[in-house]
């Protein structure tokens, strides 16, 4: 069984796994990665630095998804 950490995404408490790069916690979340954007404890994580982060807990993410004319906040709940 893989040990869970705790983050808050979106604002809402969320678990992924232990020791998941960004794009592998995104899609445990329920998101696509290739259609967000992210911003990582304050600050917009630029797609080029995705598979260097590693979630820890108590990391706090906003995921919003892309979308013709603009982006809107995700939640998948």
């Amino acid at each position: 069984m893989t040990e869970q950490i705790s983050l808050q995404v979106n604002g809402e408490p969320r678990n992924c796994a232990n020791n998941a790069r960004l794009p592998e916690a995104l899609e445990q979340l329920g998101f696509n990665p290739r259609l967000v954007a992210v911003e990582y404890n304050g600050e917009i994580l630029h797609r080029q630095f995705w598979d260097n982060t590693q979630l820890q807990a108590g990391d706090r993410l906003e995921v919003v998804t892309i979308v013709g004319g603009g982006a809107t906040v995700t939640s998948n709940q």
